[in-house]
């Protein structure tokens, strides 16, 4: 496995990965309206990439393919609250998270 810093191309790859993953791996923990509300297969690429640009957001390649990333930038967070987002029309809990001083 190789890890590498994003680049915009990655784009393509990344959507289907996160799409993807939302759909299978956390489908046993999620109703089927959470997950579509949380990956609905469309995603702002600008918005993706201006935020992957800005963070330290590395892909992990294996065969050429992308098969994870992630923003190491979230170490030293530490979490506030709990709160529920409603993503059309359904609940979903995330996280208000604050780095550590």
């Amino acid at each position: 496995m190789i890890l590498r810093k994003y680049i915009s191309s990655d784009y393509t790859a990344l959507a289907e990965l996160f799409y993807n993953t939302v759909h299978t791996v956390n489908a046993k923990d999620y109703t089927i309206e959470q997950l579509n509300a949380w990956a609905t297969g469309t995603i702002d690429f600008e918005k993706w990439n201006q935020s992957f640009l800005e963070h330290y957001t590395l892909v992990a390649i294996e065969n050429d393919v992308i098969i994870g990333f992630g923003d190491i930038d979230n170490r030293g967070y530490k979490v506030v609250k709990e709160q529920q987002v409603k993503r059309q029309g359904i609940y979903l809990t995330n996280f208000v998270m604050e780095k550590e001083r």
